[in-house]
């Protein structure tokens, strides 16, 4: 099977008593899911677009802005069922900044976008943004303000929900409108300021910046690890759906913080053109994890980060990788790859043992992962947490 344009980036492994045949039902689902996020709910029939752009992309790459680029090559979440816990305490490592505020107004100092021709997707999207952050009554994604007054950022922001619906100008636009509604709503950034409950969240999720990469194109990557082992408790991480969504949005609004879209100046390419240079990586690490029953409230949980992430954080992840993942579940993923497209294939890797992590990140990464650091909590960024008392009920 082929990936379609506009599926999510973020699924995880809800497997049930038939291990095998879940595991490879996973895996498809994941082929699909790995090309970008899902689209909003969906647009009336697209309309033929005048600018046709090469079907499959290269190689949709992380990094930091502005990216220094290194060599090309190719290459996106939830919670899967968890079991006996390895659990570390979540360290907020250097204090989260301020909720990202508008970018500034335009000015000589803001860099400029290529020229497009007036039929291009770009140039009618950009014409269309008054119209669509009126209709939402909000105009910010990712802490950047979408404006005519900032070309050179707002064009970011809609390069990537053109990408993510191959270039179909009216998905994009449904996309970009539900998604303007929703962190409306939701307010992702203030979710970063928060703080969250020890006992529920610590020690499961953790964000590196990694230099040197191999195989990235970038100098500096963003590398968020996904600690599922980590869980003590499955009904109390799990149980209380919105709280568990608030915290793995906030992990994720705050992995895109670090990429630092504010000082971009490199643009986007178009659609199959070459990879963007503004992504992250995702690491989700199935240690002590179970992979032959999904608790319901996993369950629930994973299906709904699935559905959040994947609709409203379009190309925001370059590659995924499965560590811990038993032999023989290793085994029945290399079988599914073998069915799907090869620049799909490419974007996800699935390793049995996590010390073999270094070989794909280098070696600034734990020791537990085979790399030369300290551990994820002596190194790594977590959400601001601290231990929640409960009073005693009669």
């Amino acid at each position: 099977m082929t990936s379609k344009p506009g599926e999510p980036d973020y699924v995880s492994p809800g497997l049930g008593s038939n291990a095998a045949a879940d595991a490879g039902a996973f895996l498809e689902k994941q082929a699909a899911a790995v090309k970008q996020a899902e689209t909003a709910p969906s647009a009336e029939p697209a309309e033929k677009k005048e600018d046709t752009v090469a079907e499959s992309e290269k190689k949709d790459e992380p990094s930091v802005a502005p990216p220094e680029q290194k060599a090309e090559e190719p290459v996106t979440e939830a919670a899967p069922s968890v079991t006996a816990p390895s659990a570390t305490a979540a360290v907020a490592a250097a204090p989260l900044p301020a909720a990202p505020g508008p970018a500034p107004a335009s000015s000589s100092s803001e860099p400029s976008w290529p020229e497009t021709p007036a039929e291009h997707p770009l140039a009618k999207f950009f014409d269309s943004i008054t119209e669509l952050t009126t209709e939402a009554d909000y105009n910010e994604v990712y802490g950047l303000t979408l404006s005519t007054t900032t070309p050179f950022h707002t064009k970011l922001i809609l390069q990537k929900f053109l990408r993510a619906n191959a270039n179909d100008l009216p998905k994009a636009k449904a996309q970009l409108l539900e998604t303007l509604k929703w962190r409306k709503t939701f307010q992702p950034a203030k979710a970063v300021e928060e703080t969250f409950d020890n006992e529920r969240f610590a020690g499961l999720g953790y964000i590196l910046t990694l230099d040197d990469v191999p195989e990235s194109a970038n100098k500096t990557d963003v590398v968020t690890f996904n600690v599922y082992g980590a869980v003590k408790d499955n009904k109390k991480t799990f149980g209380d759906l919105e709280g568990f969504l608030r915290w793995r949005v906030a992990l994720m609004e705050r992995s895109i913080q670090k990429l630092n879209l504010a000082a971009a100046t490199t643009p986007i390419p178009d659609f199959g053109q070459g990879p963007d240079p503004y992504q992250g990586i995702q690491i989700h690490d199935y240690l002590q994890v179970s992979f032959l029953r999904q608790h319901p409230d996993v369950k629930a949980a994973t299906s709904k980060t699935i559905e959040t992430l994947g609709r409203y954080y379009p190309e925001t992840l370059s590659r995924k990788f499965f560590v811990n993942v038993p032999v023989i579940m290793g085994w029945v993923f290399a079988l599914r790859k073998l069915v799907v497209a090869p620049e799909t294939a490419r974007k996800f890797t699935v390793l049995s043992y996590g010390d073999q992590l270094a070989t794909e990140l280098g070696p600034s990464i734990p020791k537990v992962y085979g790399g030369t650091a300290g551990d994820l909590k002596e190194i790594g960024e977590a959400l601001k947490a601290k231990d929640v008392e409960v009073e005693a009920t009669e």
